[in-house]
């Protein structure tokens, strides 16, 4: 079926050459075709232009967005959406003065989900993840990776890796599975560290491969979490399975482990909250990219990632959700580009630039999907008619998108 969007105020992210990332000064340009039109045919990218080159042809759907703007839907790199049940009480704790490290020695944080996950049958931990996933896409995000790590068990793992590949065949979008199994040691291996390690490596890897669960593989590496140590030689193991590293690191300290995470070339690096000189140096000229997670740092009321910094530095920068009960339970991605804005004093170009072609490229989707080229998915947010593309940061807590297409599909 072919699908004609035309009289578009506005054509986002449009590039006829198809570009993996940008970086840098790069990062501030946002290529746009002002009174465009855009053809669909079936579920990929068929044609673009200025309505005077509007194809005078006779298709199955039309679609008149005047007075509004058309772009590529969110690419969110790092979400943690298959969970059970919640951690509100952990919100008000907050409140009351307990810290992250506080809430987690008593029993709470990741340990916590796990607890929960581990009482909850696979059909019901899927219920529950589809209607976040329903949510996501329904607030614009048209390519997710998912996280396992709230098992922390041989079982938990696999129980979330079947679900996130149940959800990846029902639903239209692309979706990104990650092995999280070292997101936390469990209580029974607290203080022996290297036999949870071997379970990772020589239980749950080998299942996990045999039943080809995931794409790449994660770990939390954290003062209090696993060390630079631990953390490549998981990666290493990842290897061995086919699986490309994508690591949590520097959300509340420094520890080298950047320079770890480049040198065994992992695909991105995530929150980055605290950030070295050393740190920056290690990323430039690397095929890792920065991903910063600004839901999370505006939750739990740490430190935003540098942004500006970075981006002075040359490097590239990628916005994702970190979807997850504890630290950042919303996916909205309209969210996290106006919050990206207002706390990291990125640009709105700089903003949907790393939520789109740069989010693509943290989870291997750059060919597919974040800009508008011809061959990529018609994976588009038709936004309500706006005075410029401003507004979509500028009101940052109004829903502003009127249509979601998904493989040439409106599907919200």
């Amino acid at each position: 079926m072919q699908t004609l969007i035309i009289n578009i105020k506005e054509l986002l992210q449009v590039r006829e050459i198809s570009v993996t990332k940008v970086s840098g000064k790069e990062m501030s340009v946002l290529p746009t075709l002002k009174n465009a039109f855009l053809l669909l045919n079936n579920d990929v990218i068929a044609d673009f232009g200025p309505m005077e080159n509007c194809p005078k042809k006779n298709v199955e759907n039309t679609i008149d967005a005047s007075n509004k703007i058309v772009l590529p839907t969110w690419c969110d790199s790092h979400t943690h959406i298959v969970y059970a049940g919640n951690r509100e009480q952990e919100f008000v704790d907050r409140i009351n003065g307990l810290t992250y490290e506080e809430i987690a020695n008593r029993g709470g944080g990741i340990l916590n989900s796990a607890k929960k996950l581990n009482e909850t049958s696979e059909e019901d931990l899927y219920n529950q993840s589809k209607k976040r996933l329903e949510e996501v896409i329904s607030q614009g995000t048209g390519a997710v990776e998912i996280k396992s790590g709230y098992g922390l068990t041989v079982d938990g793992e696999l129980k979330m890796l079947r679900v996130i590949k149940k959800l990846a065949q029902n639903y239209p979008i692309a979706i990104k599975a990650t092995f999280l199994g070292a997101h936390a040691f469990p209580l029974e291996y607290k203080e022996n560290h290297s036999g949870y390690i071997d379970l990772i490596i020589n239980q749950m890897l080998p299942k996990i491969a045999e039943e080809k669960l995931a794409d790449y593989i994660d770990t939390f590496l954290e003062t209090g979490y696993f060390s630079v140590e631990e953390t490549e030689k998981i990666m290493q193991a990842g290897q061995k399975y086919g699986l490309r590293s994508k690591i949590h690191v520097n959300q509340f300290t420094t520890i080298n482990g950047i320079a770890a995470c480049v040198k065994h070339n992992a695909l991105s690096v995530d929150h980055l909250e605290v950030l070295t000189n050393d740190d920056i140096e290690v990323l430039k000229n690397s095929e890792t990219i920065a991903v910063a997670l600004p839901s999370c740092s505006y939750f739990i009321n740490i430190p935003y990632t540098p942004a500006r910094k970075m981006i002075s530095a040359g490097l590239p920068l990628a916005l994702a959700s970190d979807f997850n009960p504890g630290t950042s339970p919303s996916g909205n991605m309209n969210f996290v580009v106006a919050t990206a804005c207002v706390k990291m004093k990125m640009t709105p170009e700089e903003a949907i630039n790393a939520a789109t072609i740069n989010g693509a490229y943290a989870m291997g989707l750059s060919e597919t999907h974040g800009s508008i080229t011809i061959g990529k998915k018609a994976n588009l947010i038709i936004t309500k008619p706006l005075h410029s593309f401003y507004e979509l940061p500028y009101c940052f807590a109004s829903n502003l998108i009127d249509l979601v297409l998904i493989n040439g599909k409106v599907i919200a």
